[in-house]
């Protein structure tokens, strides 16, 4: 919301008849006093939204989450960020945090009262990075929107086109090498069969989640838990996040039982903040069935669920 500048129209009486300079003068002086008692609702404006996207997405993916908040929230500053669109959100996701940071610290240095991230699948991930490394970030919800957040594994339609030979079962012998880890997607592959080639080879996954020893772990940890509020969204119908439980920070166990967040060993080592946002009440589960991977992002009734109240 906001208070239009004075101009063809009048008010209070500005542009009506004729009054007194003394008169003028009085409410000029009274205008700001107005202004601070008018109701929240017509003073108060709403935090800008940084939206960040998937593998092989664009920033046109969002028109309908873009419609949505202008529709709930006018005036609502959004940027859809247009970076490693396609093909590129295969580059190496630190490549791809580097690029992210760049373009979301000018628009956090605008607005003091802080932001809302919206990021999308793999761009929850990329979030998840720079909510680490950025120490004077000031992000009030972080919406992560079906993301696989403990990482992935599954035989998916994106994993076919990638590696049309190799199956889950087999991928860790690409993912868990140099060469792998040069592809996005195996920076979070997570093989729950070979944990000791995941913790020793993930360049990305196991060093956001501190489950591997790194000099930055302390300021990675104290960064995070900057953070407001940390909004998870997921379904069983995905189709993609494999197990979806991965968007709650859930995932397999070595027989491929899914443990949930709270019996994950990251949450209770604590290792890079959850045990201590979920304490603080900082954390929303909002499980949403019926709903697949490519329409999280266009479902009306999910933004206004999930995503609306908590864009402040």
């Amino acid at each position: 919301a906001f208070i239009a500048p004075f101009s063809g129209g009048s008010m209070l009486g500005l542009c009506g008849p004729r009054l007194p300079q003394a008169g003028i003068l009085l409410q000029l002086l009274l205008l700001p006093l107005l202004l601070s008692t008018a109701p929240a609702s017509h003073r108060a404006s709403y935090k800008p939204v940084i939206v960040v996207h998937g593998l092989f997405d664009s920033s046109y993916s969002f028109r309908h989450l873009l419609e949505y908040i202008n529709e709930t929230h006018p005036g609502t500053v959004v940027t859809v960020l247009d970076l490693f669109d396609g093909r590129e959100s295969l580059r190496p996701l630190w490549e791809q945090v580097q690029g992210f940071r760049e373009a979301v610290a000018p628009i956090m240095a605008k607005a003091p009262e802080g932001v809302h991230l919206i990021c999308y699948s793999q761009g929850g991930l990329v979030c998840r990075a720079l909510l680490s490394v950025m120490d004077e970030h000031n992000v009030d919800s972080f919406i992560s929107l079906s993301s696989p957040q403990m990482g992935q594994y599954g035989d998916t339609d994106y994993l076919k086109w990638l590696f049309p030979t190799s199956m889950r079962s087999n991928l860790y012998r690409i993912c868990y090498s140099p060469w792998g880890q040069e592809f996005s997607i195996c920076n979070y592959w997570h093989d729950p069969h070979h944990d000791d080639l995941y913790l020793n080879a993930s360049s990305f996954l196991a060093l956001i989640n501190g489950e591997r020893d790194h000099p930055n772990a302390t300021v990675w940890r104290k960064n995070f838990l900057r953070v407001g509020r940390l909004v998870l969204i997921g379904g069983p119908d995905d189709g993609v996040i494999t197990p979806w439980q991965s968007s709650f920070f859930g995932f397999y166990d070595a027989n491929e039982t899914v443990l949930e967040m709270e019996e994950q060993l990251v949450y209770l080592r604590d290792s890079f903040g959850l045990k201590t946002l979920l304490a603080r009440g900082a954390i929303v589960r909002c499980p949403m069935a019926g709903i697949s991977h490519t329409t999280w992002h266009s479902n009306r009734t999910l933004y206004e669920t999930c995503i609306e109240p908590w864009l402040s």
